[in-house]
């Protein structure tokens, strides 16, 4: 049985910030789970029996070679794609780096990572991510 398949799945993201503002997306590669080649929040699947937030810095240290604290929860998103037969619930968190520097260290699930404005995103955002940006902005707007 697969996790998002045969059951729903739980998917962790992190909303990483810098402190110019810019926020860490990557490019999904040929072999992720699902949307293929388009940008998104970084993150991964939680293991069963695994705390949410002890998932998300376990997958950005085994993907991104980065210490994160996780700050807070932004939002919790229903992840639904039918064209590809999957179902995910993805709670995302805003998180900072706490140590290194971030790179691909999974290049068959990330091609490619990149730091970006809130005005200058990739068109060709996963379904999660364009959620996040959305919920992101109204909770920048409510720090202000």
């Amino acid at each position: 049985m697969k996790k998002g398949h045969d059951y729903i799945g739980v998917g962790v993201g992190a909303v990483i910030r810098d402190s110019q503002g810019r926020l860490l997306l990557a490019r999904r590669g040929p072999w992720a789970r699902n949307e293929q080649y388009a940008w998104e929040f970084p993150g991964g699947a939680v293991e069963f029996g695994e705390r949410l937030e002890d998932a998300l810095r376990r997958e950005i240290r085994e993907e991104f070679g980065i210490e994160i604290s996780v700050d807070s929860l932004l939002d919790v998103v229903d992840h639904i794609l039918p064209n590809e037969g999957q179902h995910w619930i993805s709670p995302t968190f805003i998180c900072t780096i706490i140590s290194g520097e971030p790179g691909v260290r999974e290049p068959d699930k990330c091609l490619e990572i990149g730091w970006f404005g809130l005005d200058d995103m990739p068109e060709n955002l996963s379904q999660v991510t364009r959620v996040n940006l959305k919920h992101y902005r109204q909770y920048i707007n409510s720090e202000q």
